[in-house]
């Protein structure tokens, strides 16, 4: 079996990779045929057959027999089970372009939930954020924040479509530092479908998520709704770190 050079292939890889993450091709859509491929950027056809099929391995094409080569719908790793770092970031390592659209933000006193999730008292206010996040300009999470006002007097003048919540909190001496989560599998409801562009009833990932400073003080409270059909979420475990 032929060596092929590695530089070569992976440079035609990652021209491939970029179109379609661009959008010359477009999920659903047949890229050219090898040949076509090969003449046009005048490389050898095993060359092409290789990058294409490293991108069938990685899940962005798929071969169809009698009609060629598509462009998978993929879905967005998400690594902010075992990570904490901020949504744009996440996005941004996925080679996606990220962007948040805030649907409200407002004062209100804390409901008895969110009393019991950030050990207020009865009567203290909080933050209620309620933003929309996107991916490629796709929906792909709701996110309803809560925060402790006492804390955070300023907040209410950050623009949270252009901050993020996470540096902010670090900027104000109150890094998050760990995160307790809880997930539930559910069906979204006319709102949630409306919003992330999904059939009502369309299962969801359903997150609450518990934010806590190095001093193990509760800062934030949210609860996110991901679009099931197109993320999926990493968990690493690593059996020699246990003690």
């Amino acid at each position: 079996m032929t060596k092929l050079p590695s530089a070569k292939y992976k440079e035609i890889q990652n021209q491939l990779l970029n179109d379609i993450k661009t959008g010359k091709y477009s999920e659903g859509e047949l890229i050219p045929k090898e040949v076509d491929l090969a003449q046009e950027l005048n490389v050898s056809r095993p060359t092409i057959r290789h990058a294409i099929q490293n991108l069938v391995n990685a899940g962005y094409l798929e071969r169809r027999k009698k009609r060629g080569t598509i462009v998978k719908h993929t879905k967005i790793k998400q690594q902010f089970i075992h990570v904490i770092e901020s949504y744009n970031d996440e996005i941004k390592n996925n080679g996606l372009n990220a962007k948040t659209k805030v649907l409200s933000f407002k004062i209100e006193e804390a409901k008895k939930s969110i009393q019991k999730a950030l050990n207020l008292k009865e009567q203290e206010k909080v933050y209620k954020l309620i933003r929309l996040r996107y991916a490629n300009n796709i929906p792909v999470v709701l996110v309803t924040t809560y925060l402790p006002i006492k804390q955070l007097p300023n907040f209410a003048k950050i623009d949270f479509s252009e901050k993020s919540l996470y540096q902010e909190l670090e900027k104000a001496g109150l890094a998050i530092t760990q995160v307790k989560r809880k997930l539930e599998i559910k069906k979204a409801n006319q709102d949630e479908s409306k919003l992330l562009q999904i059939a009502e009833n369309s299962p969801v990932f359903y997150f609450h998520s518990t934010g806590l400073t190095k001093d193990e003080e509760k800062l934030e409270y949210s609860i996110a709704t991901y679009r099931g059909d197109n993320n999926y979420f990493m968990i690493d475990i690593d059996q020699r770190k246990r003690i």
